[in-house]
């Protein structure tokens, strides 16, 4: 309406000075509208009402109905849900650990324990089993790593039902000696201890089974010194849990052909009773990004159907996509172009990328359209990986880009408890958005 009256606006500099003033506003006022909106989703659901957007409280399951609603609130034609299960193990019960470092104290029993702050201090390797009681700790001397020696040591009564402490990678190098310390009837250690740089991570990918021993992820500073643990540790192993894809559709002029985005909104859910991963920017940020795209191209009808996929159980090895991929309600090999967009809640200037082999001749529509229209700095393209939703597409051949804006202020949080609204970032969310809208244009 505000446009068809300044039709009749005087035909002079100022009239002319007027409609520019009021078209600028009104641009700004529907990008600040969609950043508001952006903002809304992202602090929604990296509340503590979906309690990290895990499986053992629900919090998942919840986020997805959120996201129904806010689809069918944005207009769209049509929003389904798709079901799957997946086995997953979980940690929402007691998460306690103490340390015991030389000369205590003469504190009632003569030792002085430090109690470790879980999601800080430490996590659990997503496979491990629960764990209680008190553990020797044997630090692998890794200047002078002798396996032969390690097991000889490991064999000594002193280190019987000991919990082995080395730093990840050093593991990770000597995988084939460490696998053997993780396996029952192997060495008579209790489990294992991993240390990783503080913020200390938290992982759900290989979280569908359960191995013999518990493995503890430990800061180097927690555990420098300490001769001795007391842990106090609970899982939940769940079979067949129900998750759902959230699939919201509009309809274009032409039904042959389709675009496709993707974002997952699960994530890592609690370390514990009190401690959860909020995933602001992993993943309520690609989310909340989709979210806002079904909403403009629902108030601007496009050429072509477009499907919106809020996947869950990306977090657990990428379930969610994996199971549309073998079941999708519109043929793979109509899909012109498929976006996957994953932690972009941060603000750095160079915009990380993958494709699939079929999307590369897209990709290069996308450098053509950031080098005219100066979103980004650059545009950085990574090689292909299974580490988001577009790999279970890419593997079938399917044109798609996955949109990752990393190496930014928010990506030191990722897989931590700091991942919260306080810490990400906005920066990335209209040059994102903007790209994506313009190669459609012209695609």
């Amino acid at each position: 309406m505000l446009i068809s009256n300044l039709k009749h606006s005087p035909k002079g500099g100022a009239g002319r000075g007027l409609l520019i003033m009021l078209l600028a506003l009104g641009v700004m006022q529907v990008n600040a509208q969609d950043l508001s909106h952006y903002k809304r989703v992202i602090k929604e659901l990296s509340s503590a009402k979906y309690q990290g957007r895990g499986y053992a409280k629900g919090g998942a399951n919840k986020a997805g109905k959120f996201l129904q609603k806010e689809y069918q609130k944005a207009g769209v034609d049509e929003v389904t849900l798709q079901p799957f299960k997946l086995d997953i193990n979980t940690f929402s019960g007691k998460m306690e650990m103490k340390s015991l470092t030389p000369n205590p104290s003469p504190v009632r029993d003569g030792k002085t324990w430090k109690k470790l702050t879980p999601g800080v201090d430490f996590s659990m390797r997503e496979y491990s089993p629960g764990v209680r009681g008190e553990f020797p700790v044997y630090h692998v001397d890794t200047l002078n790593y002798d396996a032969d020696r390690m097991f000889a040591d490991l064999a000594k009564p002193e280190y019987a039902n000991c919990l082995v402490a080395c730093e990840f990678w050093f593991t990770y190098r000597h995988s084939k000696d460490f696998q053997r310390l993780q396996k029952a009837g192997e060495c008579n250690n209790a489990g294992l201890i991993y240390t990783w740089p503080s913020p200390i991570k938290f992982f759900k990918a290989y979280g569908h089974r359960v191995v013999d021993k518990p493995i503890i992820w430990v800061t180097p500073e927690a555990i420098k010194d300490v001769q001795r643990v007391k842990l106090d540790v609970d899982n939940k192993f769940l079979k067949d849990y129900e998750c759902f894809n959230v699939i919201a559709k509009i309809e274009g002029q032409r039904h042959d052909s389709c675009y496709v985005f993707t974002a997952h909104y699960d994530h890592l859910g609690n370390l514990g009773k009190k401690i959860f991963y909020a995933g602001a920017n992993d993943n309520a940020s690609g989310t909340a990004a989709i979210v806002t795209l079904a909403d403009y191209y629902a108030k601007n009808r496009p050429p072509y159907d477009m499907y919106f996929l809020s996947f869950s159980g990306e977090d657990a090895n990428l379930r969610g996509s994996e199971y549309f991929a073998n079941n999708p309600i519109v043929p793979l090999s109509q899909i012109k172009y498929l976006f996957n967009i994953d932690m972009v809640g941060d603000n750095n200037p160079v915009q990380y990328c993958e494709c699939s082999e079929e999307g590369m001749r897209g990709y290069q529509l996308f450098e053509q359209i950031n080098n005219e229209k100066k979103y980004f700095t650059s545009l950085h393209r990574g090689d292909l990986a299974a580490n988001s939703d577009h790999y279970p597409f890419a593997t079938r051949h399917v044109p798609c880009i996955f949109l990752e804006n990393e190496k930014g202020d928010a990506f030191q949080y990722y897989h931590t408890i700091y991942d919260t609204y306080q810490t990400v970032k906005f920066d990335s969310y209209e040059p994102v958005f903007r790209l994506v809208r313009d190669f459609i244009e012209k695609y």
